[in-house]
C-alpha cells in the first residue's frame, strides 16, 4: 500500500512539474519580442536536457563534466529570460513594462500639411485614420474643419458632421459640440441663418428635456440679432452724419443732445414678445425681471419671472444659486421682510447641500440681519444753534 501511495505522489508531482515548466515556458514566448527565437530554444532545450542526462548516466564517472557543460549552456541560453522574470516587475514600476501603448489615431503630419496650405494632401491623411479609428471624434472635426474654413466646402463639412453624428453610439456632448461647430460654420462662412438654425434644432429635438438641448435653445433665441450682425458686416450701407451743433461749448445745456433711451415700458414690451417666441431665453427673461423690479418697482412680477427661471430643471446649480441671490436682493430693495430673504437664500442650501454655493450662501445667511441693517436709512441729525464768529471775538468770557 505504502509502494503505490509513493506512486501515485510522484505521478502527481511529475505531472505538476511538467505543467510548470510547459507554462514557464509558454509564459516567456507570448511576452517575448522574438516568439520563433523563444519556440526555437524551447524545442532546443528539451531534447538536449535529456540527451545530456542520458549520456552522463552512460559516462560513469565523466557524467559530471557534462552535467557542468549543459549548464553552461543552459545559463548562456535563458540567464536573460530568468533575469527577466525575476526582476522584471521591479523595472515595469519605471519603464512602464512590455506592454504595447494603446493605439490611437496621429493628426500631426496632417496637421503640418494643413498649415503649409496642402490641404488635399491632409485630408487623405486624415481620411487613412479614420479608416482605421472610424468613430473618432477628433479626426472628424479636423475634416470638417479643412473642408469648411480651407476649403469653404460647407456641404462636405456637413456630410463629415453627419457621419458622426449619425451613429446611434455617438456621444450626446460630442454630437452637440459638433452640431454647433457646424452652425457657427454657417453663420460665419455661409451667413446661412435658416441652415443653422435647422442644425441647432436638430439638437433640441433628438435630445428633448435635456441641458444640450437647452443650451440649443439659447443659440436659437439669439439667432435673429446675429444675422442683423452679419447682415450688416456684410452689405454695408453709408452713414449719414448730422451736422454737428455750432458753437457747443457756449450753450448753457446739452441734455438736448443725449440719445434718447428706449422707455422702460417699451423695452418691457419687446422682452414679452421675444419670450412668447423663445420661452427658453434665458438672458431675456433676466433682463426682464430686472426691468420689473429695478424701473418698476413691481416685485410680484419680478418674483414671477425669476420663479421660471429657478425652477427649469435643466439650468445648472451655479446658474441657479446666481439667480435665488439676485431675487433675494430685489426682495431686500423692494422691501420684503427678512423672514422672506431667508426662506430664498435658503433654497440654495436645501437643493445644492453639497456644493461650495450652499457654504457661500450660507455665510450671507448669517450676516442677513447686517445686510438688513446696512439698508435702514441713518436719521437726520438736526444741530443746534451756535454762536457765529465765536472764534473772532477777543478775549475769554467773563464768568
Amino acid at each position: 500500500m505504502p509502494r503505490i501511495f509513493d506512486i501515485v505522489l510522484g505521478s502527481v508531482g511529475l505531472i505538476v512539474t511538467i505543467g510548470l515548466v510547459a507554462f514557464g515556458f509558454f509564459w516567456m514566448i507570448k511576452r517575448s519580442y522574438d516568439p520563433g527565437k523563444m519556440i526555437f530554444k524551447c524545442g532546443f532545450t528539451i531534447p538536449f536536457v535529456g540527451g545530456c542526462i542520458f549520456l552522463a548516466y552512460k559516462m560513469g564517472p565523466f557524467g559530471p563534466f557534462l552535467i557542468v557543460f549543459m549548464a553552461v549552456v543552459l545559463s548562456y541560453m535563458w540567464t536573460p529570460h530568468l533575469s527577466e522574470l525575476v526582476a522584471g516587475p521591479l523595472a515595469n514600476l519605471f519603464d512602464g513594462g512590455s506592454e504595447e501603448p494603446d493605439k490611437k489615431p496621429y493628426y500631426s503630419i496632417a496637421m503640418g500639411k494643413q498649415k503649409r496650405g496642402k490641404y488635399l494632401e491632409a485630408i487623405v491623411d486624415i481620411r487613412a485614420q479614420l479608416a482605421k479609428f472610424p468613430n473618432d471624434y477628433e479626426g472628424m472635426m479636423l475634416l470638417a474643419h479643412i473642408q469648411a474654413e480651407n476649403l469653404k466646402d460647407l456641404p462636405g463639412a456637413e456630410i463629415t458632421c453627419n457621419h458622426f453624428c449619425d451613429r446611434p453610439d455617438a456621444p450626446p456632448k460630442q454630437v452637440a459640440a459638433a452640431c454647433t461647430q457646424l452652425a457657427d460654420w454657417y453663420l460665419k462662412i455661409g451667413v446661412d441663418v435658416e441652415a443653422a438654425g435647422a442644425v441647432l434644432q436638430r439638437v433640441v429635438d433628438r435630445y428633448p428635456d435635456t441641458e444640450i438641448a437647452l443650451a440649443a435653445e439659447q443659440r436659437l433665441a439669439h439667432l435673429g440679432g446675429v444675422q442683423k450682425i452679419l447682415l450688416e458686416s456684410h452689405d454695408r450701407q453709408p452713414m449719414v452724419l448730422p451736422e454737428g451743433v455750432h458753437n457747443i461749448g457756449l450753450l448753457d445745456s446739452t441734455k438736448f443732445l443725449r440719445p434718447k433711451e428706449l422707455e422702460p415700458g417699451q423695452l418691457a414690451a419687446a422682452h414679452v414678445k421675444h419670450l412668447e417666441e423663445h420661452p427658453h431665453d434665458s438672458e431675456v427673461r433676466e433682463k426682464l425681471a430686472t426691468l420689473y423690479a429695478r424701473d418698476f418697482k413691481r416685485l410680484d412680477l419680478a418674483t414671477m419671472e425669476m420663479a421660471q427661471l429657478i425652477n427649469e430643471p435643466r439650468h445648472s446649480p451655479k446658474q441657479v444659486a446666481t439667480w435665488l441671490n439676485l431675487l433675494a436682493n430685489f426682495q431686500i430693495d423692494l422691501g420684503a421682510d427678512v423672514a422672506t430673504v431667508r426662506e430664498t437664500l435658503e433654497q440654495i442650501v436645501e437643493r445644492f447641500p453639497g456644493l461650495p454655493l450652499a457654504e457661500i450662501t450660507q455665510r450671507r445667511l448669517n450676516l442677513l440681519n447686517l445686510e438688513f441693517k446696512g439698508k435702514e436709512k441713518t436719521p437726520d441729525v438736526k444741530l443746534g444753534v451756535y454762536e457765529q464768529n465765536v472764534g473772532l471775538k477777543y478775549g475769554s468770557p467773563r464768568r
